[in-house]
């Protein structure tokens, strides 16, 4: 289900991202360094449209850590690196809707999420 499905129907936007990253990482088969970068290139995504259609920010953040998350051992990657790149990704992309997109995205991700807490590297101001 898309983001713009999602929120036409009113679910839960964290449910539609959570799915939307396990269900790309498994399609492209992507593990390791690739993986990193398509968990960030997804998050991305899904926070543009998501702010697109005027769903909720943090759900969608949310759910994308999560399902971040729940793929790390079947791409090679560690839960706390899968969600540091979920994390970022969204970030960047909040940072070049709003600066209070970002501040929405980065209290959503900064939170412990399925047990683990996303390290978030650097500052989003979305001028990257």
């Amino acid at each position: 289900m898309s983001v713009r499905g999602a929120a036409e129907i009113g679910a839960h936007l964290g449910h539609a991202a959570k799915g939307t990253i396990i269900g790309v990482l498994r399609g492209t088969k992507h593990v390791g360094r690739e993986a990193t970068d398509t968990i960030g290139q997804t998050a991305g995504a899904v926070i543009r449209h998501t702010a697109a259609v005027g769903g909720k920010l943090e759900h969608a953040a949310a759910g994308l850590v999560e399902g971040a998350v729940h793929s790390a051992k079947a791409i090679g990657l560690s839960a706390e690196d899968a969600a540091a790149a979920a994390a970022e990704g969204a970030l960047k992309a909040a940072g070049r809707v709003s600066s209070e997109a970002s501040q929405t995205v980065r209290d959503a991700v900064t939170r412990s999420i399925a047990g683990v807490k996303a390290i978030v590297k650097a500052p989003f101001d979305g001028s990257e």
